[in-house]
């Protein structure tokens, strides 16, 4: 089979499409045919060796797929070969086929297309988890949410809204990235580089700040939502896309009752598999129902990997990029 394998750590080109063997299916898997899988950042941090938890090269990245079930374990209950399914792989989506545990795979409702599904499991499973059971959304508050242009940013404004949320604020590096946050449903975009976000945001919510922020930029932004998260209110932190580390004071806590909480899917998906199953129920009824609309920003060939990852990497791309199989 064709895949795209990171042969050493480095830059793009370090990505080569080869053919590789197909992998072997254990009791309790399911061997899928992809037909799309999706470009997150977490590849590019992959690709470099700064992800937690990553892998030495040579390797094959990627951390979700949608495709069709072709074989199924000994062990498999719940799955048959033929359904229509999204998965988390062990072992790299960037192929033609792969390999996932049943517990990691989730049968597509009929109307849901493979580009749809393709670009739905990380950003979507990442922003339920999110709103819904770290920062226990409740109906009426007020959210505010970093990178409001990217695959989880436009995911998360559409299910706070969903959730019930009272107003929807998102953040953008620059003016070119406005107009995605709105249209995915954001009640006000604020650019950070022309604007201090925190005082824009109290401005907006009359001095009381955010009920929720979703951080997955780290440093100095994420010290700055200190400034605008409300008493009570819960800062969520995901990711650290500026490669920086935030710092923060016991003081700026107790006395105000706010919290700040840490997620990462990845260590859920490895760890407590099972805390997924009700994301993904949430997640493709929303789909299903058409109330969530997946931003699908630019597609490429398995072969033009290294392209994709330059155009997410220029921090130009907006909503989710995706790697497409032919048949």
């Amino acid at each position: 089979m064709k895949a795209v394998v990171v042969t050493q750590f480095g830059y793009p080109e370090v990505m080569k499409c080869m053919s590789v063997d197909v992998p072997s299916v254990k009791s309790n898997q399911v061997l899928i045919r992809v037909k799309a899988t999706s470009v997150n950042f977490a590849d590019i941090k992959s690709r470099y060796g700064k992800y937690h938890g990553g892998t030495q090269p040579p390797f094959i990245p990627g951390l979700d797929a949608a495709g069709i079930i072709e074989a199924v374990g000994s062990d498999v209950q719940h799955l048959k070969v033929g359904q229509r399914v999204i998965a988390f792989p062990r072992t790299g989506s960037y192929a033609e086929y792969i390999v996932a545990d049943e517990s990691l795979t989730f049968v597509l409702p009929d109307n849901v297309d493979f580009e749809t599904a393709a670009a739905c499991p990380i950003v979507s499973f990442t922003a339920y988890k999110l709103l819904a059971d770290v920062a226990r959304l409740v109906p009426g508050e007020t959210v505010l949410i970093h990178a409001a242009a990217g695959g989880v940013g436009t995911t998360a404004i559409q299910i706070a809204r969903i959730l019930g949320a009272g107003s929807v604020i998102g953040t953008v590096g620059n003016e070119n990235k406005v107009a995605a946050a709105i249209e995915a449903g954001a009640d006000h975009v604020i650019c950070y580089e022309n604007v201090d976000f925190a005082e824009k945001v109290n401005e907006l919510t009359d001095g009381r700040g955010a009920d929720v922020i979703l951080d997955s930029i780290s440093g100095w932004v994420s010290e700055k939502s200190l400034d605008c998260l409300a008493m009570y209110g819960r800062l969520v932190h995901f990711g650290n896309a500026s490669g920086e580390v935030g710092q923060f004071k016991t003081k700026d806590l107790h006395s105000s009752c706010r919290s700040v909480l840490g997620f990462s899917l990845g260590t859920t998906r490895k760890e407590r598999p099972h805390l997924l199953r009700s994301a993904a129920d949430h997640v493709l009824s929303y789909l299903a129902e058409g109330r969530l609309k997946m931003k699908i920003g630019k597609r490429f060939t398995l072969e033009e990997a290294a392209e994709a990852h330059r155009w997410v990497e220029s921090r130009k791309s907006i909503g989710k990029v995706l790697l497409t199989v032919a048949d």
